[in-house]
C-alpha cells in the first residue's frame, strides 16, 4: 500500500457514504480528503495546503471560511433556526428577495427560492409550462434543452440536459423533450480567447426543431450561457442573441441556467448582463450563498409573475415549492455573501483579472496532448486528447497528481480540465496554478 492509499487520519470508515458523481471504488482505494478550508486554500487530511482552482464546485466565489457569513449564520440560528414559507413568512426571505432583485437585469422583480441548482432548473421548467397554461395556451408542452447541457439531476433537468452519462442509466425520462446541437467546434474555434468567432448559426437549430414539432407546441428553451459541466463550452459571438430572436419570433420562453455563471463568474452578477441577452427566466444557486449553505433562486420577468396573478383568487397560484424554500439560515448566508461581493467589488475584479487569467491559461498551448484551450471571465477549459481506449484516464492522472503531489485542486471532466478559481485569487496564485499544471501535463504525457 503506497502513501496515497493509506487510511485517512481523520476518516476511519469510508464505506458508508455513497458518494455522488464519484467512482466510489477508485476513491476508497485512493482517497482524497479535504479537512479544512480558508481563503484560497483547502487543507487535506494530511495537513497539505491545496490551492483551490475550482471554487469548491463552482460555488465558493468569495473563497472559503468567510467570517461574515459564519457570523450571519450563527446569529440567524440563535434568532430563528427555521420558519416555513407555506402560507406564512419570515422577514429575512423578503429582504433577500429585495436585495437579489436589485442586481438582476431590469424587469426581473420576482424570485422563487429553491435549495439547489437541480431544484432551480425543475422549478423554471414547471413555471414555464404553467405560465403558458395560465395564459390559455395549454398546447405548449414541449421543452428544448441542448447537447452537453447540464441542468442538475432531478427528472426535469436531467431530461432537458444533454450529457449522455447523466441519462443512460435511468430509462425513460420526461416526454416531449428535444435538444439543440451543442456549440463546441474545435475544428474552427480551437484556442479561442473569449467567445469563439464561429458558430452563431448553430442557434438556427431551434428553427429546425420548430419545423419538426410545430413552434406552437414548444413552451421553453433552456440553455447555460456557458455549458460548464458539459466541458466548458462557450457560445459563439451572436449565438445567444440569435437564439433570443428565434424564441421571440415563435412565442417561446428562453431560460438561462446561471447556476454556475451567476454571481460574478463572468464579471457581472449574471452572464445575461455581460452577454447583453436577456432571457425570460434565470436559474441560480451555488454562488448565491458562496457555497456555505444549500440555496437556489429562480428569477422571472414581471410579465410571467403577473400572468399567475390574474386568476380569480384567493387560491394558490402555483402549486409548487419546497419545505426549505427561503430557509432563514440560508437566506442569512446569502445576504452576507452579497455584502462581500459588493464591498470587495468581486464582480468587477473578475473583469480586471480576465486578461491575466486568459494569458496564463493560453501559455499552456503547445504542451503535449492539448488540443484546445477556451476561456471567458474566470473560467477555463483545457481539453486533451484521450489515451487509446481509455477516455478520461489522462486527465484523471493529472487531477490525482495535482492533488496528492502538487497541492492543486482542479476539476477533471473526462479529458477536459475545468478551472474556476474563487474571485479573490491573486495574480501570483494564477501563476502558481498554471506553472504547476503545465509541469504536471508535461510529466504525465
Amino acid at each position: 500500500m503506497n502513501a496515497k492509499s493509506k487510511p485517512s487520519p481523520v476518516v476511519q470508515n469510508l464505506e458508508k457514504f455513497w458518494m455522488p458523481f464519484t467512482s466510489n471504488q477508485r476513491f476508497k482505494a485512493e482517497p482524497k480528503i479535504l479537512a479544512a478550508a480558508k481563503g484560497m486554500y483547502y487543507i487535506s487530511d494530511r495537513g497539505q495546503k491545496i490551492l483551490d482552482c475550482t471554487s469548491g464546485l463552482w460555488c465558493c466565489n468569495a473563497g472559503h471560511g468567510r467570517e461574515t457569513i459564519t457570523e450571519a449564520v450563527k446569529l440567524q440560528l440563535n434568532h430563528m433556526d427555521f420558519g416555513p414559507t407555506f402560507q406564512v413568512g419570515h422577514p429575512i426571505a423578503f429582504r433577500l428577495a429585495e436585495r437579489l432583485c436589485e442586481i438582476t437585469p431590469a424587469g426581473f422583480d420576482h424570485v422563487f427560492f429553491t435549495n439547489s441548482g437541480s431544484e432551480s432548473a425543475d422549478t423554471a421548467l414547471k413555471i414555464a409550462l404553467a405560465y403558458h397554461r395560465a395564459r390559455g395556451d395549454s398546447d405548449r408542452i414541449r421543452l428544448i434543452g441542448r447537447e452537453k447541457g447540464y441542468h442538475g439531476t432531478n427528472f426535469g433537468g436531467m431530461s432537458v440536459g444533454g450529457i449522455p452519462g447523466n441519462r443512460e442509466a435511468f430509462g425513460n425520462l420526461l416526454p416531449d423533450v428535444d435538444h439543440l446541437r451543442h456549440t463546441l467546434d474545435i475544428e474552427r474555434n480551437a484556442f479561442s480567447r473569449g467567445l469563439p468567432e464561429h458558430g452563431a448559426e448553430l442557434a438556427d437549430d431551434l428553427e429546425r426543431l420548430c419545423q419538426l414539432h410545430d413552434p406552437a407546441t414548444i413552451a421553453a428553451v433552456i440553455v447555460e450561457p456557458i455549458a460548464c459541466s458539459g466541458g466548458v463550452v462557450f457560445p459563439a459571438k451572436g449565438y445567444l442573441k440569435r437564439l433570443r430572436e428565434i424564441c421571440d419570433r415563435h412565442g417561446i420562453l428562453l431560460i438561462f441556467d446561471e447556476v454556475i455563471t451567476g454571481f460574478g463568474r463572468v464579471g457581472k452578477a449574471f452572464a445575461a448582463e455581460r452577454f447583453g441577452v436577456i432571457p425570460d427566466i434565470i436559474t441560480s444557486a451555488k454562488g448565491l450563498t458562496n457555497g456555505a449553505i444549500p440555496m437556489g433562486a429562480v428569477f422571472v420577468k414581471d410579465s410571467i409573475y403577473e400572468a399567475f396573478m390574474q386568476g380569480p383568487g384567493p387560491g394558490i397560484e402555483l402549486f409548487h415549492g419546497y419545505t426549505y424554500s427561503g430557509h432563514p439560515v440560508a437566506a442569512a448566508a446569502a445576504l452576507a455573501s452579497l455584502d462581500i461581493y459588493q464591498q470587495e467589488n468581486l464582480f468587477e475584479r473578475t473583469i480586471e483579472l480576465e486578461s491575466y487569467f486568459e494569458d496564463a491559461v493560453h501559455s499552456l498551448q503547445g504542451l503535449p496532448n492539448i488540443i484546445d484551450i477556451r476561456n471567458y471571465g474566470l473560467v477555463a477549459g483545457i481539453e486533451l486528447c484521450s489515451r487509446e481506449n481509455k477516455p478520461g484516464a489522462r486527465v484523471y492522472d493529472i487531477f490525482t497528481r495535482c492533488f496528492h503531489e502538487e497541492g492543486l485542486l482542479i476539476r477533471a471532466s473526462l479529458d477536459i480540465i475545468a478551472l474556476s478559481p474563487p474571485l479573490i485569487i491573486e495574480k501570483s496564485q494564477i501563476d502558481q496554478m498554471f506553472e504547476t499544471l503545465g509541469r504536471v501535463i508535461k510529466e504525465t504525457a
